[in-house]
This record gives C-alpha cells, structure tokens and sequence, in this order.
C-alpha cells in the first residue's frame, strides 16, 4: 500500500492530460458558411456558443457568438472569424490548459496534434471534471485507510453504478439552498461521485448527501459511486449513528429550507463585521 507520502509526490508524468479529458467528436463550421448559417446553429444549439473553424481537419480559425453580433448575415465567416488562435496539444497537461482557459477568458480550446489537425477539444467544464476526479479518490483511499487502521481488517475497493434505493443514509439532514448548486453540476455532468461503504450487503452513504437528494429529487434513480468494500459485517460508528437517528432511507433525510448552510452564515457574518 503507498504511503500518503508517495500519493501526495505524484511525477508529473500521473498528471491528467488534455487528451484524457478532451472531447474528440468537435463540431466544426467552414470558412465559407455565412454568419446566418452559424447564428443559428448556435441559437438552436444548447451546448455552442461557438466552433472551431476548419479546412478539413487544419484548424484555419475560431468564431463565436461574440463575432457574430450585429454583422450581415450572408457575410461568409473568414470575414469575422478569429484566425490568432490559442489551442492546447493532447499531452498537454490539464492544470496547463485550465491557466490558459481562465486567463484568456474563453470557455474552449481547439486541442490540435502536432501537424496542425484539429483532434478534440477541452473546456473549462471538462477542466471541472479532471479535478474532481482525482479529488475523489483521495478521499476514497483517506477513509479506507482509516476503516483497515480502526477496525484492523483489509478493505477493497471498487467503482460501481449504485441505485440510490439501496443506500443508508447516515446524515440526517440536508440544505436546500445547496441542493441548487449539486442540481446544477448534475445536469452538466459535473458532480463527485458519491462514497459507499459496501458493510456486509448494507450500502452506507459516507459521503455526498447533497448529491443524492439533488439527483432524487430530479428523478435519477442511479449513481457512479466509490465503494469501500468490507470483508464482512463490522459494527460501524456511522452504521449506528444511522440506527439511533432512525435513517434507513433517503426517504428519512430532512431537507432544511428554513436556514443557510453553516459555512454560508459564518462567510456572511463575517463580511457583516
């Protein structure tokens, strides 16, 4: 088992790269479509505010939204489009590419290899995501350590879809004004997986009781989860904890909408201040 010393050294080479969270299936527009043609692609498009522009696969330029405003339709698009380009290479690291997505101001890059061929693109959703990634199992392999150290056992671990049905709750309540936020990442894909504890057969959420009522309350019935397999049946703290507050299902967790989440009230009171 690594130590947390050799998890937290990681070389540079375990870094994500763009080309692992990139998307390859791009939409792309030509040079000699009009501005009318691509203002109404991306009117009807929920995903667009613009496209990489391309000869085949060569990226000649960007148009976005932005260039299209208050220009005659029929003008071909080389009239408007960007042609100094900022765009990312697959084997360019994430964090790389989130420095120039936050510092440029845009949403996408074209990501190209190394002929100039346009090959995906990433953007600063896909970023999002790169880090909660590796955030997560972090978190996962912190609380199976600390399981093996208490309990002294060897727990396993594995990546499952969980039906939300067959989790234990183990909080008893939830902030409704949170809920926003965790409905939000949901629908843009963007959301943590959540983290079970596979205890004997009996599924405890350990973490993300915001996520799961948000994705209720929306009408998903399943989640990618984190799951902490035990060898057997332990008695756990947060299994009876769970017990004394009556929590046997979601059903059971309390949705607060009288009151801000505890961090909230303290960043306000002490902007108050």
């Amino acid at each position: 088992m690594d130590s947390p010393l050799e998890t937290d050294l990681e070389s540079s080479s375990d870094r994500p790269r763009v080309e692992e969270y990139m998307t390859q299936d791009v939409a792309t527009v030509s040079a000699d479509e009009t501005v009318g043609a691509v203002a109404r692609r991306i009117i009807e498009s929920e995903d667009h505010n613009g496209f990489p522009v391309t000869d085949g696969r060569r990226v000649e330029g960007f148009v976005s939204a932005r260039d299209l405003l208050l220009k005659d339709p029929d003008t071909p698009l080389f009239r408007v489009m960007s042609e100094e380009l900022i765009v990312a290479h697959p084997e360019m690291k994430v964090t790389d590419a989130a420095r120039v997505i936050l510092r440029s101001g845009i949403q996408k890059l074209p990501v190209v290899d190394d002929a100039g061929n346009l090959v995906g693109i990433i953007s600063n959703a896909d970023v999002i995501r790169s880090q909660i990634e590796r955030a997560t199992p972090e978190k996962v392999g912190k609380l199976k350590r600390t399981l093996e150290t208490i309990h002294d056992i060897e727990a396993a671990e594995e990546r499952r879809t969980v039906s939300l049905a067959d989790l234990t709750p183990t909080q008893s309540t939830v902030y409704a004004d949170e809920l926003e936020g965790r409905e939000y990442e949901l629908e843009r894909g963007l959301a943590e997986p959540l983290v079970v504890i596979d205890n004997g057969g009996d599924l405890l959420l350990a973490d993300g009781h915001h996520r799961v009522m948000a994705a209720r309350r929306a009408g998903i019935e399943e989640m990618d989860a984190y799951v902490i397999v035990l060898p057997g049946r332990i008695d756990l703290g947060m299994a009876r904890t769970a017990r004394k507050e009556g929590l046997e299902t979601l059903a059971d967790v309390d949705i607060v909408d009288y009151a801000r989440h505890p961090l909230v009230e303290a960043t306000e009171r002490l902007t108050d201040e």
